[in-house]
């Protein structure tokens, strides 16, 4: 009988002041433990300064995996979320990719962030980014063993998936806004506007800082939904609601719950992913087109990269 597999994944839910982190740590246990079931996994910290014994954790293991979100970026050390330093990214051993996207738009990867993505990322597997943006980047970086399989949220949003959602918009609508991205007149533009579309509106603070933000632009009636994943499961299970705002991982929630969705671009992440993807996304300051994209009845439909997706699962197969 072959022993267990000693598995450690940076958790990007430890230590994370946004719920988001906790709907991509959901999916990208999910695939692990899919992948790897009946084997040993230890969690250790990206948003927070790794210690010793996080580190030899991390070491020990037979392969490490990185959980989601936008952790690289081309300035390791003036604006990196994963808080690997200087002392650190030689000893944590050589980590897997799985759904890591790239920070922003931002000028060329300097020169020793360069090197380290290339000493610290593992060689023997195929990375798994989450759009076509970041894997340019690696490349750019000379990491390319890359494979481009989306957002590791949105792997079971296959077709027989979203063929439950409604093509027809709802009575209720669930917005979000992003705290640490303020635009408050385009914001409230886009809140009007939706709100002459509902009869029901409710807020999700996908961060506790969202909601003074919120209601600083917003004097509507709105009924509030609990800061948490747990509140906002239970009440996208139990509500006919559509979802449009500015959170990302709050829209693919909505969707995979099966509830219409429409994600309002604030940086990189939505527009790239809905590039790749066709993931329903505008400008959140095309409140036209978001206006269009609400009354429309049209089918979500997904394009998985299905290919790459089983590529990059398969390969720990042997």
């Amino acid at each position: 009988m072959q022993g267990m597999k000693k598995l450690a994944v940076f958790d990007t839910s430890i230590a994370t002041s946004n719920v988001g982190d906790f709907i991509i740590m959901d999916a990208v246990n999910r695939e692990l433990h899919e992948i790897f079931s009946g084997d040993y996994f230890t969690h250790v910290p990206t948003h927070d300064i790794i210690g010793p014994i996080a580190r030899r954790h991390a070491r020990a293991a037979d392969i490490s995996f990185v959980g989601g979100t936008n952790l690289l970026c081309p300035h390791w050390f003036i604006t990196n979320q994963w808080k690997i330093g200087k002392s650190d990214f030689w000893r944590v051993g050589h980590p897997v990719l799985l759904g890591v996207g790239w920070q922003k738009y931002r000028r060329s990867t300097d020169i020793f962030t360069a090197w380290m993505l290339q000493y610290l990322l593992n060689k023997q597997y195929k990375h798994s980014v989450r759009d076509a943006y970041t894997q340019m980047r690696l490349a750019g970086a000379g990491v390319h063993n890359v494979i481009n399989t989306g957002c590791v949220t949105t792997w079971r949003l296959t077709p027989e998936h979203c063929k439950d959602i409604p093509e027809q918009k709802s009575d209720s609508v669930v917005l979000t806004v992003t705290c640490y991205d303020k635009k408050p007149d385009i914001d409230r533009a886009w809140i009007e506007r939706v709100c002459t579309k509902y009869k029901h509106i409710y807020f999700w603070p996908q961060m506790v800082d969202d909601e003074p933000y919120f209601k600083s632009i917003c004097n509507r009636d709105v009924t509030w939904i609990g800061g948490n994943l747990t509140a906002y499961d239970a009440f996208l299970k139990s509500t006919d609601v559509d979802f449009v705002g500015t959170r990302l991982h709050g829209g693919i929630r909505a969707l995979q719950h099966k509830r219409r969705a429409l994600i309002l671009e604030v940086d990189n992440r939505a527009k790239e992913i809905g590039k790749d993807t066709d993931l329903p996304t505008c400008d959140r300051a095309d409140v036209d087109k978001m206006s269009q994209m609400i009354d429309a009845s049209e089918p979500i439909k997904l394009r998985l990269a299905m290919d790459n997706i089983l590529a990059w699962k398969n390969q720990f197969k042997s």
